[in-house]
């Protein structure tokens, strides 16, 4: 697994971060930017936006908040992420999550592995 740090905080409190690793046998990119109060976070193998979920925790319930912005609403892989990073890191959470493998086995590797890089670089997320 590699991890490269992307710019560091910029103006307005920016940091973008960019990782990547070897997830089963598929090379998977990452693309974090930390904003103020948000997380976006960018998930795949070749560039493309195929699908955006936000999710944000709400003093109403437990379980954060989450809707699909952009892409089939049937594919709740953005939208599941984006729910548990939310619920993590209590910020407003973006999650473009671009890899046709959905298997549940396989996102909590990619959780895992996003999860290990936050522990690793707590600032830039």
């Amino acid at each position: 697994m590699e991890a490269a740090g992307g710019e560091g905080a910029a103006a307005g409190g920016i940091a973008l971060h960019d990782f990547s690793g070897r997830l089963g046998e598929q090379r998977v990119h990452f693309h974090a930017m930390r904003l103020r109060d948000s997380l976006f976070l960018w998930v795949g193998a070749a560039p493309a936006l195929a699908s955006l979920a936000v999710a944000m925790c709400s003093p109403r319930d437990s379980i954060p908040v989450a809707a699909s912005l952009l892409g089939d609403p049937s594919d709740t892989a953005s939208a599941c992420l984006a729910q548990r990073l939310a619920s993590k890191t209590k910020k407003q959470v973006f999650v473009s999550y671009n890899l046709p493998n959905t298997d549940s086995s396989f996102t909590l590797l990619i959780e895992n592995r996003i999860k290990e890089e936050m522990m690793a670089f707590p600032e830039k997320f």
